[in-house]
């Protein structure tokens, strides 16, 4: 009853809070601000394929703490929330400052930077051939940001419980859980983050029985025992880089990469989530993979959103103002 009454408030405080977002906020305001971070996104991209798995990244690690409200991109000192053990590996900042800096040279004081990193995470998803959606903008930055405040964010060593409880705090569901962890099907990430799993599984330090027996050893010779723990390696083995479902087949075949995708499949909730995308019937009259991801990270995208008078639109997206 308790755990109920909790996740009425959640739901009650974000629908209060995003409120005033809306699609074409800055329409009147700042009629280019879209087009300027698509611009900016797709010229990263460009450049390296891989950022879009990192802004993507960005905006999760981002709500995940404040609130989808800019504050992982303050630079203030050891005590800076970017600097949490959780948000090791995020990055894709300097994409986010250089639309910022253009935007200000056109709408100075306008465009805020939580609704670039929002926008640079759509913009990414096409740029990979996932599904194009319009995202809600109007939120304002946040002007907290400290490392202690990242106690709470999900970890690839986090047992299934454990990352439904994060997600539930965050007014998601079992469903989003799984959709939003779907969007590994375009990252990659570091030796670092597998090494427990590959050689320290069990206490006599052996590997997580669950991986399949094919997958087992060529994870290994990309992450080697006492090797670089700083080598990547694809999360979505074995697929061709665009966002599609192939991620929740190789969980539900055992190839998944990370732990934390491995263990989708070990809980009754969340693999009723991941076989429905398979069943027979699910390409005529669904679920539907794509629209419901982009409910799923549209709705994150709301979570503690400052509106209104709340906040502040930083004029550099690394420093309050």
């Amino acid at each position: 009853m308790a755990f109920m009454v909790v996740l009425i408030l959640t739901y009650y405080f974000i629908g209060f809070s995003t409120a005033q977002l809306r699609v074409g906020f800055y329409a009147e305001s700042c009629p280019d601000a879209e087009s300027t971070v698509s611009a900016n996104v797709r010229d990263a991209f460009l450049s390296n394929s891989k950022n879009a798995a990192v802004l993507l990244r960005l905006h999760f690690h981002d709500c995940f703490i404040e609130g989808c409200d800019g504050s992982i991109l303050i630079e203030n000192g050891a005590n800076s929330e970017k600097n949490a053990l959780g948000h090791q590996g995020v990055g894709g900042f300097d994409v986010i400052e250089k639309a910022k800096a253009q935007l200000e040279s056109i709408c100075p004081g306008v465009v805020s930077c939580a609704d670039i990193v929002a926008l640079a995470a759509r913009d990414s998803i096409a740029l990979t051939n996932g599904p194009i959606y319009q995202v809600p903008t109007g939120r304002r930055d946040g002007r907290v940001s400290n490392i202690s405040l990242a106690d709470d964010m999900p970890d690839v060593s986090d047992s299934i419980q454990q990352l439904k409880a994060k997600f539930f705090r965050k007014g998601l569901s079992e469903k989003d859980l799984v959709l939003l962890s779907a969007a590994h099907t375009i990252g990659t990430t570091a030796c670092f983050f597998m090494t427990k799993r590959l050689y320290n599984f069990t206490p006599g330090g052996g590997s997580d029985p669950d991986i399949n027996p094919q997958l087992l050893p060529e994870l290994k010779s990309r992450c080697p025992q006492n090797g670089d723990v700083n080598n990547r390696l694809w999360i979505d083995w074995g697929g061709d880089r665009v966002f599609d479902s192939q991620i929740l087949q190789n969980i539900r075949d055992g190839f998944a990469v990370l732990q934390s995708d491995a263990q989708l499949y070990d809980d009754d909730a969340t693999k009723r989530v991941i076989d429905s995308y398979f069943s027979l019937l699910s390409p005529i009259i669904g679920p539907h993979f794509e629209s419901d991801f982009v409910k799923s990270i549209v709705k994150m995208g709301r979570i503690n959103v400052k509106t209104g008078s709340v906040g502040e639109i930083r004029r550099t997206c690394n420093n309050f103002n």
